[in-house]
């Protein structure tokens, strides 16, 4: 099955965090049209399109919760308490961080952003995209869980 996500990656799938949703395990899983497994596979449809703003820091910032900003680092405050932990959090796990992604996207723009993840994010074997969280490409491996 051809994913929708195979041509390119979506800009309104960058969260305002500086996410990637394009490369989630659980925004592949459900590009992927994979069926969902109680406590297996995670589904989403990324943080924005599914009108929840930013999963991690809504709660927390009024500014992203009420629309006033795109990107955190539009806000006075950038970065914010909250988005460091949760960058540092990347940083450890993941060896991405969202506050570098952050200020990429201000520096360079959102298209060649994405540019640079397409190509940091590709399938040697397929062409399509290996997930940030598990390193699996969703069209090529057997996904029994959103992490593994």
């Amino acid at each position: 099955m051809r994913s929708i996500f195979h041509n390119r990656m979506k800009p309104e799938l960058v969260a305002p965090c500086g996410m990637n949703c394009n490369v989630c395990s659980g925004y592949l899983a459900y590009s992927h049209h994979l069926p969902k497994k109680r406590g297996k596979i995670h589904h989403c449809e990324g943080c924005l399109p599914g009108e929840k703003n930013c999963a991690f820091l809504k709660r927390r910032c009024a500014k992203i919760g009420d629309r006033r900003i795109r990107f955190c680092f539009e806000c006075d405050g950038f970065p914010c308490e909250r988005l460091e932990t949760l960058d540092a959090r990347y940083r450890k796990k993941y060896g991405v961080s969202l506050i570098g992604n952050l200020r990429e996207i201000k520096e360079s723009g959102i298209n060649d952003f994405l540019v640079r993840q397409k190509k940091a994010f590709k399938c040697d074997r397929c062409d399509g995209v290996v997930s940030i969280h598990n390193g699996k490409c969703y069209r090529c491996d057997k996904i029994e869980s959103w992490k593994g």
